[in-house]
Order: structure tokens, then C-alpha cells, then sequence
């Protein structure tokens, strides 16, 4: 499956579980119909987007029907009447406490947190969970031996998301070592969605068992769409039944193309030139279709051409520009509600974000200092002149930034010369 190409701005998501209501569905076919033998507009241009050859003047039901199956993602009315009375028996069924055994208490299900831990548990999975959930959206990605690599990363995990050091480190230490440890030929599955926080560490997992032949047994569900779920973000906001539903449809057998594919996407995400990771977005990666977009929102945190801001830091900014001082909170809404592309952050990760921009050297946004003592979403921030010179393209962020930052190997230092991600032309460029 491929990942929405929906624009930012066509929304507010819904995170919507997945659970269709077939009544609800046939009252939605209904109130189309209506509207379209009313001559409204918007109605005839949803059924001219997903049924062309319909005959508006004589729209019939049917066709009504058919609209509304496609916009959830259906080939036909009867496919998705046949989805939804499936997901209504499992989940009769998990309700009764009878769900089938889907897996063995000897599979290992991977997963990059602890979204859906809980879900498979209640959707009777009894295999082990492990999570691998190193953020490498953030914070340094560096080509070193991966003792140090460890130690950086608990470093950064520490300073970014006020964790204690020993003990960011020891969780590392657990979970890559735990991943090395699964035994051959034991049933695994990886579990993952299409945003780059996901994708990249799933090439890292690719990566390490491309390494070793005493591999497990490894299958993938990797969706970047579910049935039925127009405004799909990630795993864990979906029901029991429907990771059930994805458990029996979705589930592929990891190939070696799609081995090597991630080793060579690891390389690349770890190299200090963001060249070789811009070719492969560029090229396409078949073997793992939702790789190849995700690839390309991550080098779009790399600094813009005239602004010096990563996307989201750019996207942030916009956010307070566009609608005045508001709690951080409600800041983190708006961008992954409405304006980020492919969401991937968690609210740590967002608040990391924030303070970073408020500690450049000409600071471009500024935290009311009488909201300093609340809980981090409610401390309420500004755009202040420097953020609107940036945005306009008038200073360089990177010019003022304070500290390092780094896109996964790529390191940007204040004031130097910095690489950027020309987003229009989808290539990036050594300032």
C-alpha cells in the first residue's frame, strides 16, 4: 500500500479507529444521494472523483453506495459491507473474551513503542512484544561502532526528553541486544506504518539481519493505508479487530531484496552527506514502497534554502504566525491535526522542537514566562521578530541557531556552511 497523498491542509484527522457502522454507512449513501439529485455541487464532485462514468441526472443508489465504499478505500459497496461484518464478528468475538489465536506464544512481535502492546493483547495474540523504539528521526545518526552509537543516543535521548542518562542507556543496551538475540528460525513480525519515524528504524532492523545469517523467521505488516480509515496515521490508533484484519491480509514474508534494500537505506541515513539517502528517494524503493516518501520527509528537516528551518520547525513557526500566542499543547494539535504532512512526532519529540527554537542566540519564539510553572503543553509561546525575519526568508536559522542539530548522519553547526533540502526540486544542496 502507498501513503496518502492527501494535502496537509484538507483536514483535521480524525484518528479513526477503523470500526465502519454499516447503518452509518448506508444513512451516508443516503444523504449522498440526496445531495447530488439536489444538484450540490461538492456531492457531485466526490461521485465525479470516485464514480466518473455515473449518470448524474439519473443517480441511482447504487452508485451512491459505490461512492461512499471507495472514499473508505473499497473496490465495492459489497467488499466493504464483507470488511465490516468481518471486523463486527472478531470483535463480537474479543468481547466474549473468544478471539481465535492468531499467532504462537513463541512469535515476537517488533515494534518501534508501545501502541499496540495492549490491542494485540486484547485481539488474543500471544506472542512476545519487543519494543525497538530509538527515535531516529532525531538527535545524532552517526557511521561509529555501536557501543558509541549507543552512548550517543542515550545521550541525546537524555538532554532532548528529560530521561536520566543510565537509564536511557540501559534501555538501549536491552532493546538492541535483545533484537540480536532472537533465535533462528523463530517466527517474528514487524510491525510498522509509513511515516520516517517508522521507516527508519525499520531499514536500521533490516540492516542488522541483512548482517547475520542466523536470522529469524521474519514476516512485516507495513501499511502506510488502512481499509476504512480515511485519515490513517499510525498503528495505534487502530481497534483489535482491525490489527486482527491486518494480521491475516497485510502479513508478508520479509524477502532479501527488502534486506538488502534496508541495509543500503541504513548506510545512507548514517552517512555525514545527505547525497547518497537524496538518490535513493529519488530513485524509488519497490522493494519497500512507503520507504522512498518517508525518506524524502526526513531529509526535509534538513535546513531550507532561504530560511535555514527544517520542516517542522518551519511548519511551528507558521503555525504561531498564522494564528497568534498559543500553549504548546495546542500547538502540537494544529501541526499533526492539519499541517503535517506525514506525522511521525511524539509530544516529547515536539516539545524538543520547541525549546530548541527558543534558545537560538536571536531567539524566534519566546515562552511567556507567567506560564513557565505549568505542565509543558500548557506553557504558552510567541512568534517574535526574529521567527518572522526567518520565515520570510530574510535571516538564516542556522545563522542563529544554538547548538548542533542533526537529520540522521548529517551534523548542521551555527553558522557554517550547512547542506539543504530544496523541496521543490527534491534534491539537496551544499550551501
Amino acid at each position: 500500500m502507498t501513503a496518502s497523498n492527501a494535502p496537509a491542509s484538507a483536514g483535521p484527522r480524525e484518528f479513526f479507529g477503523g470500526r465502519l457502522n454499516l447503518e452509518q454507512q448506508r444513512k451516508c449513501a443516503k444523504e449522498l444521494l440526496e445531495l447530488v439529485r439536489d444538484g450540490d455541487p461538492q456531492a457531485c464532485g466526490r461521485v465525479n472523483t470516485h464514480h466518473p462514468n455515473a449518470n448524474i441526472d439519473d443517480f441511482k443508489l447504487a452508485e451512491a453506495q459505490l461512492v461512499i465504499a471507495r472514499e473508505n478505500g473499497f473496490l465495492s459497496w459489497p467488499r466493504m459491507k464483507a470488511h465490516i461484518e468481518r471486523l463486527r464478528f472478531d470483535q463480537l468475538r474479543i468481547e466474549a473474551g473468544k478471539p481465535d489465536l492468531p499467532d504462537t506464544p513463541e512469535t515476537t512481535h517488533i515494534r518501534c513503542g508501545e501502541d499496540i502492546r495492549h490491542s494485540l493483547e486484547v485481539g488474543g495474540f500471544k506472542g512476545r512484544f519487543l519494543e525497538f523504539s530509538d527515535p531516529y528521526c532525531q538527535g545524532p545518526v552517526p557511521r561509529v561502532p555501536q557501543a558509541e552509537f549507543i552512548s550517543r543516543r542515550a545521550d541525546f535521548i537524555a538532554g532532548a526528553y528529560g530521561r536520566a542518562q543510565e537509564e536511557a542507556e540501559a534501555r538501549l543496551k536491552a532493546e538492541y541486544a535483545a533484537v540480536e538475540k532472537l533465535a533462528e528460525g523463530a517466527p517474528a513480525v514487524l510491525w510498522f506504518e509509513h511515516d520516517h519515524y517508522d521507516q527508519l528504524i525499520l531499514a536500521r532492523l533490516l540492516s542488522s539481519f541483512h548482517r547475520t545469517e542466523t536470522r529469524p523467521d521474519l514476516k512485516m505488516i507495513c501499511v502506510g493505508q488502512v481499509p476504512g480509515v480515511q485519515d490513517f496515521v499510525g498503528l495505534g490508533q487502530l481497534h483489535p479487530e482491525v490489527l486482527l484484519w491486518l494480521w491475516e491480509y497485510e502479513q508478508r514474508p520479509v524477502t532479501e531484496e527488502q534486506l538488502a534494500l534496508g541495509a543500503r537505506v541504513w548506510d545512507a541515513v548514517t552517512d555525514a552527506s545527505p547525497s547518497a539517502l537524496a538518490e535513493i528517494a529519488a530513485a524509488g524503493t519497490p522493494a519497500l514502497q512507503l520507504m522512498a516518501p518517508a525518506l524524502r520527509r526526513h531529509l526535509a528537516e534538513l535546513p531550507a534554502p532561504k530560511t535555514g528551518l527544517g520542516m517542522t520547525q518551519r511548519i511551528t513557526l507558521s503555525i504561531l504566525d498564522d494564528l497568534g500566542d498559543m500553549p504548546a499543547g495546542q500547538i502540537f494539535q494544529i501541526l499533526m491535526a492539519r499541517r503535517e504532512p506525514l506525522p511521525f512526532l511524539g509530544d516529547l519529540m515536539f516539545w524538543h522542537v520547541l525549546t530548541e527554537l527558543a534558545k537560538s542566540t536571536d531567539p524566534v519564539i519566546l515562552m511567556d514566562p507567567e506560564s513557565a510553572g505549568q505542565p509543558w503543553p500548557k506553557r504558552v509561546f510567541s512568534l517574535r521578530d526574529a521567527g518572522r525575519r526567518v520565515l520570510a526568508g530574510e535571516e538564516d536559522y542556522v545563522s542563529i541557531q544554538r547548538g548542533v542539530r542533526w537529520v540522521g548522519g548529517v551534523e548542521i553547526r551555527p553558522g557554517r556552511s550547512a547542506w539543504r533540502w530544496d523541496e521543490e526540486k527534491g534534491e539537496v544542496l551544499r550551501a
